[in-house]
């Protein structure tokens, strides 16, 4: 048995001699502690202090019948499941079965040979113990998982807290909408200003949930918002993928890869620079013209040693760029087959040119498609206004 849970023998009975009888039987194991309880009325309180895993309970006493007392203890929280076993002077069929239908589970005719007493008080401890066990350890791991999801949850909200403010005055204005699918998410988006004439925006997309890709996902980040990227124009984003894909192997990072979109905005000639390693494709729209930015390479640390290239397009004043991650189109439908890449398209193109708050009417259109409460992978959107 475990130590933690040691077998405890309470005998509740009136009769002194029955005690001691049963004291000096017990006295020599181990592992083993004896209570006796000579009144009735002071059963339940013994057992709540003492905790035993048996109660050998006399059914004839004084001032209380047993059969009551076994009702007793089986309404005492403490007590509920604790094996009790009642003692009688014979046999008695019709009050056996009054016992075990009030909870009892078992019958001595008291007091048997020693090693029958010993067995049926190791047999129902044993059991007893393993569900004390059992219910100790439920109890750890339901700590264990509240801790967790505890500092998932810091994870979350640490993860969240890197993504960048809105900007909201200046020649550029962005807003983004964050959503992932399970607490800690995959995908990571920022911007900020290399120099007052040059924005650097990204978005990436780690794959896999949980915190293996959160992890990927803030190490990426950090690395672009610090600009950590020795001997690498920031400016130029085919020379940023590059350097990117050769720090972020898959086979350093336990298999795990990303797609990502890197770009650079300069106001004074409204040129954007551009880079695009297996995302899905930017959208800018100008008026009601809305252009797909080329995707030209695989995903960072599918492929070791690879150029990227830099792509370059003018930016009309008062344009739009959208930036998102698959999860705002791949939408597993309540009804229907999956809305894919092409359905996305054909339905944000009259959107943007709309314009208002167009990522929260998307999120909300994406919400009345899909079969649950929590979306199939992480949304991430932004939108840059040029």
């Amino acid at each position: 048995m475990a130590d933690t849970f040691p077998i405890k023998v309470l005998l509740v009975d009136d009769q002194a001699i029955i005690g001691e009888t049963l004291r000096r039987m017990l006295a020599s194991e181990p592992n083993l502690e004896y209570r006796f309880c000579s009144d009735p009325a002071l059963a339940i309180d013994a057992a709540n202090e003492f905790q035993p895993t048996v109660i050998l309970q006399d059914l004839v006493m004084p001032e209380i019948d047993g059969l009551q007392l076994v009702r007793f203890f089986r309404a005492n929280s403490a007590t509920r499941d604790t094996p009790l076993v009642v003692l009688s002077s014979k046999e008695e069929p019709v009050i056996k079965a009054k016992a075990f239908a009030l909870g009892a589970n078992d019958y001595m005719v008291k007091l048997p040979d020693k090693l029958e007493v010993l067995a049926r008080i190791r047999y129902h401890s044993r059991g007893y113990i393993n569900l004390l066990e059992r219910n100790d350890a439920y109890r750890r791991l339901a700590e264990s998982q509240r801790e967790l999801a505890a500092e998932v949850n810091r994870a979350a909200r640490y993860v969240q807290s890197l993504l960048p403010a809105p900007l909201t005055t200046g020649p550029v204005r962005t807003t983004w909408k964050f959503v992932p699918s399970a607490h800690l998410a995959g995908d990571m988006f920022g911007y900020h200003w290399l120099d007052p004439d040059n924005l650097a925006i990204y978005l990436l997309d780690v794959s896999g949930h949980g915190v293996g890709s959160a992890l990927l996902a803030v190490s990426a980040a950090n690395v672009l918002s610090t600009g950590g990227l020795p001997g690498v124009d920031l400016r130029a984003p085919g020379q940023v993928m590059t350097k990117i894909n050769e720090m972020f192997q898959m086979d350093r990072q336990d298999g795990k890869y990303f797609t990502m979109w890197y770009g650079v905005f300069r106001p004074s000639d409204r040129q954007l620079l551009y880079c695009n390693a297996g995302h899905p494709p930017a959208l800018l729209c100008s008026g009601t013209a809305v252009t797909e930015l080329e995707v030209d390479g695989p995903a960072v640390g599918m492929v070791p040693d690879l150029p990227y290239d830099t792509h370059k397009v003018q930016v009309s004043e008062g344009s739009t760029l959208l930036i998102y991650s698959d999860g705002v189109f791949e939408i597993e439908r309540a009804s229907g087959p999956m809305w894919q890449y092409g359905d996305f398209i054909a339905h944000i193109t009259p959107e943007l040119a709309r314009g208002g708050n167009l990522i929260e009417r998307h999120l909300e259109f994406v919400r009345s498609m899909h079969t649950g409460d929590v979306l199939g992978d992480d949304f991430s959107m932004v939108e840059v206004r040029l």
